[in-house]
């Protein structure tokens, strides 16, 4: 894709951007929609996003979505993250709602994927105390009972957007191997026997803890096939390491906008600080930097469009590496060249900062992410 969008992207990138700037543009309209920033996801402002139809951006026409592409998803995502929406529900649900469409069955694609569109928010729930980059050795068990009924017992932990979730794309051990003994299962969050109690963080309310005690579901809760959630997961790593590359890729080029502007009209020594070579460098960098993010983003998108059944274990990685430590780098760089000013409330930097340096963990880490590439060349 490059920088060249057809006339249909340009005018859906366009009505992003004045959406943001008209519904949040400012600081007040913000801290209004998130507790002062405290929140990622504003309820009422997701509500307006699904009128306009854009939350089924890449769900099928057939349960009310645009019918449109990973790359689609993508603009939409790194435009949102731009315009500082709070729809942070939107990246799990869009994930999650990838593997219903890939795995679910026609009762459960209806019901969920046709809720995402009309504004639901989805989770995912695969995390425990002990099992993090290692999901294999996740240990919250569903046992199935002689009348085909369920019963999951068990914790998750860092489970983001669970509590403002109408249903969990829960991941559970059903069977002894490693790999080959976990199960999907659909499980609405009004559930009894589920307990979802939040954990705060530097960013405000994002994860969660998830406690589930003799959890009751029926037999066609699983979604796909029973023992065969493994294969399911590395299915949709495309979808969720695109989708988190682009929502950082936004955020960069935020940061990076919030800090030109800035060193524009500061003045030291009577001059702009940004006409110092120092300054004028590290923005040069910067700006390669994203700019190299973004063209990988978008041609990984488009590969994976192409080619809907094929992995792209190494370049999805290399999205999801890239543009999250660039975010990072972006938002370190821009509270350095704002000096005390970034490290206030009064200014959008330290809000930045705050979301970029988590991105380097969740959803795989760097160090995995450079692991996964390193394999795709047999090392």
């Amino acid at each position: 894709m490059g920088s060249r969008l057809t006339e249909e992207q340009a005018d859906f990138v366009s009505a992003v951007r004045d959406f943001a700037k008209r519904e949040c543009g400012t600081r007040e309209q913000r801290d209004a929609l998130t507790e002062g920033g405290r929140t990622a996801h504003s309820p009422e402002l997701y509500g307006r996003l699904a009128e306009l139809g854009w939350l089924g951006v890449c769900l099928p026409e057939e349960y009310g979505g645009a019918g449109g592409g990973l790359a689609d998803a993508c603009l939409f995502l790194e435009e949102t993250s731009y315009g500082m929406v709070p729809c942070g529900g939107f990246v799990t649900t869009v994930i999650a709602a990838k593997a219903y469409e890939g795995f679910g069955t026609e009762r459960q694609r209806s019901e969920v994927l046709g809720g995402a569109v009309r504004g639901d928010v989805l989770a995912i729930a695969m995390s425990e105390p002990g099992a993090g980059s290692d999901v294999g050795a996740l240990r919250c068990r569903a046992r199935r009972e002689r009348d085909g009924t369920w019963v999951i017992d068990g914790q998750k932990t860092w489970i983001s957007n669970a509590h403002c979730a109408r249903s969990i794309l829960l991941v559970a051990r059903t069977g002894e191997d490693k790999h080959g003994g976990l199960t999907m299962f659909h499980l609405p969050t009004d559930t009894p026997g589920m307990e979802i109690r939040g954990i705060e963080t530097m960013a405000g309310r994002e994860v969660n803890d998830v406690f589930l005690s003799g959890v009751r579901l029926p037999a066609d809760a699983v979604v796909g096939q029973v023992d065969n959630g493994w294969r399911q997961l590395m299915a949709g790593l495309n979808h969720e390491r695109l989708f988190l590359a682009a929502n950082m890729l936004g955020l960069a080029r935020r940061a990076f906008d919030d800090a030109v502007s800035y060193v524009r009209s500061r003045e030291q020594f009577g001059r702009p600080v940004g006409s110092f070579q120092a300054l004028r460098h590290r923005i040069a960098d910067l700006a390669t930097e994203i700019e190299c993010t973004r063209l990988l983003v978008r041609e990984v998108a488009l590969d994976c469009d192409a080619h809907p059944d094929q992995l792209f274990p190494r370049e999805a990685s290399m999205a999801k590496l890239k543009a999250t430590e660039v975010a990072k780098r972006t938002a370190l760089e821009g509270m350095q060249m704002m000096g005390g000013y970034g490290y206030t409330t009064e200014f959008d930097m330290e809000r930045h900062l705050r979301a970029a340096v988590v991105s380097t963990v969740y959803g795989g880490t760097s160090e995995i992410q450079r692991d996964v590439i390193g394999k795709t060349y047999g090392l």
